[in-house]
């Protein structure tokens, strides 16, 4: 198959839950207030280390658009969708943007400074 090159970026990350491959920027975060089926989701003005699947229509909540599924490069799970095109006017803003589904993103942030962390009662001598 050949060997997989992904970007690493620099700086407070949303990565992949799976294999913790890059995919946004927390600067190139637009949205937390969209949905999916799974739950909350996340719009992204840009987005790496994703494939994308087939573009077709879909009616979402706010509307028909085109989109296309996207998958981590890495290890293929689907992560969200990236709208292609927005049938009305007021949705246009969403064209060209990545939506991550928060439940198959990881924070940089938070795995980074959490990983080692366990509970402390009051009682524990510091």
């Amino acid at each position: 198959m050949g060997r997989i090159f992904v970007i690493e970026l620099e700086g407070r990350t949303y990565k992949c839950k799976f294999c913790k491959v890059h995919f946004a920027l927390a600067d190139d975060l637009v949205s937390k207030a969209f949905h999916c089926r799974r739950g909350k989701a996340y719009l992204f003005s840009n987005a790496v280390n994703i494939n994308m699947g087939a573009s077709e229509e879909r009616l979402m909540l706010s509307g028909m658009h085109t989109v296309a599924d996207v998958y981590c490069c890495s290890c293929g799970q689907i992560v969200g969708w990236k709208y292609e095109a927005a049938h009305e006017k007021s949705q246009k803003y969403k064209e060209g943007k990545y939506v991550l589904e928060r439940g198959r993103i990881i924070d940089g942030l938070e795995t980074e400074f959490y990983i080692d962390a366990h509970p402390m009662s009051d009682t524990e001598d510091v």
